[in-house]
């Protein structure tokens, strides 16, 4: 992914009104993010744990996702589970369900989907062994590159979601 400023990521959010865009908490770190092993930016809001934001680039566009963790989730941090972004398994609460509000008026409605992410949403450095869950990766088949492909289009497919009326 090339960098990306500040500005260009409270833009890209298609799930929020411009307020909550320009209130929301964009990584501090934003130079020194390791750009070049990045599919897409994915990050959590250090000041409110439940948020979590998500920016993609579409058809040469950014489209940034406002996600929050759904209250009333029950638990479980024995059992080992797997993000459906990038299919990396973490033990306990490594992946997290994801919700975010509709793009529009469906949105507003208090319509969302949601999803299994890695709780962190580091996916990209997952994929590349530059993270590591604390559990064994299962060897596949597929190339790094393909693996890459997957996860961006379960990413799009997600954003697809959020997007549709």
């Amino acid at each position: 992914m090339e960098p990306i400023g500040e500005k260009a990521i409270r833009a890209s959010f298609v799930n929020c009104s411009k307020g909550e865009a320009l209130r929301l908490s964009v990584p501090r770190d934003l130079p020194d993010l390791p750009w070049a092993d990045l599919d897409f930016l994915g990050w959590r809001d250090p000041g409110a744990p439940d948020r979590g934001y998500v920016v993609t680039e579409r058809e040469g566009e950014l489209v940034g996702v406002t996600l929050r963790t759904p209250r009333r989730i029950a638990r479980s941090f024995t059992k080992t589970t797997a993000c459906t972004m990038c299919t990396t398994g973490h033990p306990g609460s490594g992946v997290c369900l994801l919700a975010a509000p509709k793009a529009g008026a469906s949105g507003r409605q208090g319509n969302t989907v949601g999803a299994y992410f890695c709780a962190d949403l580091a996916c990209s450095l997952y994929l590349r062994g530059k993270k590591h869950s604390g559990l064994l990766r299962y060897e596949e088949s597929l190339t790094l590159e393909e693996r890459i492909t997957r996860t961006l289009t379960n990413v799009n497919q997600f954003v697809d979601q959020v997007l549709a009326a």
